[in-house]
């Protein structure tokens, strides 16, 4: 079967969240089918030759489309006078629309797959079965921020807000399949008809997150990308209100806040204990580097990798209800949940002292992690989905004798 992939970013390299999932989507996809990909870019410094050469052995036509700074404003503020949420406005341009077009008009693809929201306006008019992947629930993740966010950007997070629900609840009925990270994110989609939608999991690589031998030099370690609001939150929480807790009990412990594009925010928070890498090369590396990982999210929505990414290197885990609510993790087992700032520098503080704990979390998360999330088991249910789609379709369209 012929697959067209619209991204709303170049899977490469994989720094966020979003290409982690479509770069081993295709990947594994590309098993069954052919895979035309189309993926926007709005970064000028990306490396395009590097970023095909990681993609071309799985597809047969790797696509990139730019998207220029003058072309996002004015279609940003388009979608503004429209009532479409900004970041629909901010991905989408007519100039990409003709290409992506006549992309399809040349492929002829059996079936559509749109990565996120932000790529629905492209094809939710078009004529083809196709799946929407929502991912995460934008609308919610823009209601948490809003609550962390400084006064003058709440009414623009407010009015965004209320434009993804109408966004997220009108583009569901121009899809045949409906994809979604978790359960805890699906029942976020404002849908009276949710419960059709489908959960496909993300996974982990296990052939290269593998447990490494490496010289301990922190105590502790945050590893995402670091211009990301809810990453962002999560490292200042967990410098100034965390550590501080523990910094008192264990006035040693140092930190790595490891990810690409440290915001200002972030980079403020380097210190003697602290300190703040930037992008590393190979990130497992920042993972090694540490005895404990921890994520404190407080924002954002979807499943955490960098939680499944420590797990699978057998570094013991820490985070909040908020991510481990996608995640399904064992309390006290598998993994430590605490929602306050005083409720997890104790379980930092407990796992530094208590080496036999540590093994224990770390051992029993990384049978967790490599027995409920591998790449191929988690994109088999969406494989599988497309496939049956286009069956059906296919017998409908088959006429009677």
């Amino acid at each position: 079967m012929r697959v067209f992939v619209i991204l709303p970013r170049i899977p490469y390299p994989l720094e966020k969240g979003d290409k982690l999932r479509a770069f081993y989507q295709i990947k594994e996809l590309s098993k069954d089918n052919e895979i035309i990909l189309c993926a926007l870019n709005s970064v000028k410094n990306i490396n395009r030759q590097k970023a095909f050469e990681a993609l071309q052995p799985y597809c047969r036509s790797v696509n990139f489309i730019n998207l220029s700074v003058a072309g996002q404003l004015w279609n940003i503020l388009l979608a503004f006078f429209k009532g479409l949420p900004l970041q629909v406005g901010f991905f989408y341009s007519r100039k990409a629309q003709r290409k992506i077009n006549k992309l399809i008009d040349e492929y002829k693809p059996d079936h559509l797959y749109c990565q996120l929201v932000r790529t629905a306006e492209y094809v939710k008019t078009k004529k083809l079965p196709k799946t929407l992947d929502y991912q995460d629930v934008f609308s919610y993740g823009v209601k948490r921020r809003s609550r962390q966010a400084p006064l003058w950007l709440k009414p623009l997070l407010k009015i965004e807000y209320t434009r993804l629900i109408h966004y997220e609840r009108a583009v569901f009925d121009s899809f045949d399949n409906k994809t979604i990270i978790s359960e805890p994110d699906r029942n976020l989609i404002p849908h009276p008809k949710k419960e059709e939608i489908h959960i496909v999991r993300n996974g982990v690589d296990f052939e290269f997150f593998i447990p490494m031998e490496a010289e301990k030099k922190f105590d502790v370690v945050f590893t995402g990308n670091m211009h990301y609001p809810p990453n962002v939150d999560a490292a200042r929480f967990l410098v100034k209100e965390i550590m501080p807790r523990v910094w008192q009990r264990k006035p040693g412990t140092k930190i790595l806040l490891a990810g690409a594009s440290p915001d200002a925010a972030v980079k403020a928070l380097a210190g003697k204990q602290v300190v703040v890498s930037g992008w590393i090369d190979d990130i497992r590396e920042a993972y090694a580097s540490a005895e404990l990982f921890i994520a404190p999210m407080r924002i954002g929505t979807g499943l955490q990798n960098k939680l499944l990414e420590a797990m699978s290197m057998k570094i013991p885990c820490i985070t909040t209800p908020l991510a481990n609510e996608a995640l399904q993790a064992e309390p006290d087992h598998e993994i430590l949940v605490a929602e306050t700032a005083e409720e997890l520098a104790m379980h930092l503080i407990h796992l530094i002292d208590h080496v036999s704990l540590r093994k224990k979390i770390a051992e029993n998360g990384h049978l967790f992690a490599i027995g409920k999330f591998s790449w191929e088991s988690a994109t088999a249910p969406l494989n599988q989905l497309i496939h049956s789609t286009n069956q059906s379709q296919d017998s409908l369209s088959k006429p009677r004798r």
